[in-house]
């Protein structure tokens, strides 16, 4: 029942704030990408600060500091809602790839397209287009030193499984020349891609070793895969304490 309540006041406070957001910020959509791109981040850390303090959900990010300076491409676990989050409140300005159809979505789609993000159709036939598209986005994106994140996986899978791993991530490796950092993380754990229990704890999401160019497109996806998988199940056998 505590947890039952506990995420009923989470979702009201959450589902308000980002109705609040979406009408005071829309003059930003007016403004340069680089204002629209901070209203995204002041929405986004009032739902870190709701985590914290309704929800008690709570981040530990590891790797951070080891992150090459320069733009990279964070290849992520996709397990959540939570982790299309973080990479925006950890970084100033990420591009994310993601479903076309999330463009569509009124006030939260158009906040995703000036912020720069690459939307992905997934329609059959499209592949090629979607290819020439990705990569077109993503050098723009690196040109302009922005970091590229890529779910690999293309969907959310639960907390111990795997998904199929796409190869648009290793076209990103091929054709852009820049590191990809295999990123790992347990929120499925917490906030489960389709419950409306949300479990507070703390999510641990880790920066692993980058992987820098020069290896074949095999030997690439094998070593993504891997450690992707082997630190996420760790993550996820070995979580800090769930329940607070």
């Amino acid at each position: 029942m505590i947890l039952w309540l506990r995420s009923l006041a989470f979702n009201a406070v959450f589902y308000g704030w980002t109705i609040l957001c979406a009408f005071l910020l829309l003059p930003l959509l007016l403004c340069p990408h680089a204002y629209a791109v901070k209203g995204v981040r002041f929405w986004i850390q009032g739902i870190f600060w709701i985590c914290d303090h309704i929800l008690g959900l709570h981040l530990q990010v590891v790797g951070y500091d080891a992150l090459p300076k320069t733009p990279v491409i964070l290849a992520a676990k996709h397990q959540s809602a939570w982790e299309t989050f973080v990479f925006h409140y950890l970084f100033p300005d990420p591009t994310i790839a993601l479903k076309q159809e999330l463009l569509w979505i009124p006030f939260f789609g158009w906040y995703l397209k000036k912020a720069g993000m690459i939307p992905l159709s997934r329609s059959k036939g499209k592949g090629a287009q979607d290819l020439k598209n990705l990569l077109n986005r993503a050098r723009d994106a690196v040109e302009k030193e922005r970091q590229i994140v890529i779910f690999p996986e293309g969907t959310r899978s639960k907390p111990g499984h795997k998904g199929t791993y796409q190869s648009g991530v290793a076209s990103l490796y091929f054709h852009l020349n820049v590191p990809v950092v295999p990123v790992a993380h347990n929120a499925g754990l917490y906030w489960p891609r389709r419950g409306f229990i949300k479990y507070p704890g703390t999510i641990t999401l880790e920066f692993l070793p980058p992987i820098h160019p020069g290896l074949s497109r095999q030997d690439f996806m094998r070593r993504l895969e891997n450690d992707i998988e082997l630190k996420t199940n760790e993550l996820v056998r070995h979580p800090p304490e769930r329940f607070q």
